[in-house]
């Protein structure tokens, strides 16, 4: 069994900024060596997910209007009450509430097949780092293990 490992260093641009990782993830995989396995992608961050869809512009935006409707950023979260909140703050903190509830029913990771050397992923299938937060940088994780 082998194991490899690989960080994806992204900039986010903007909230619901959708980062095609799919190439990434392949020049991982060739640089592996491995050739049947898992390949697990997972963000490092808890307001970004991991999502497979497709990569097609009206979709993305459907996404983003679904995501907005079920978190709005202009609602109050108590997260973001700086007078109250005593856990995990850091310089900068900044109100993001919104995106955290957003990422609670996302996936922050994504585990995808290797057979032969290829991804295992539909014909219009893409792996997405999606932010959900503001701009910033961000890590993603590849981790594959097989033979």
């Amino acid at each position: 069994m082998k194991f490899y490992n690989e960080e994806i260093k992204v900039r986010t641009e903007k909230t619901y900024h959708f980062i095609n990782l799919t190439d990434q993830v392949k020049e991982a995989v060739k640089k592996s060596g491995i050739k049947n396995g898992l390949i697990n992608v997972q963000t490092l961050h808890t307001t970004t997910a991991i999502v497979v869809n497709e990569d097609e512009p009206l979709l993305l935006q459907d996404i983003e209007r679904h995501l907005e409707r079920f978190a709005e950023q202009r609602l109050s979260y108590h997260h973001d009450n700086f007078d109250i909140r005593t856990k995990n703050m850091c310089d900068g903190e900044c109100a993001n509430g919104h995106a955290h509830c957003k990422a609670a029913i996302l996936p922050t990771n994504a585990t995808i097949n290797l057979i032969n050397e290829e991804m295992q992923l539909g014909q219009w299938q893409q792996i997405f780092a999606l932010e959900l937060d503001r701009s910033r940088d961000r890590k993603i994780q590849v981790h594959i293990i097989g033979e």
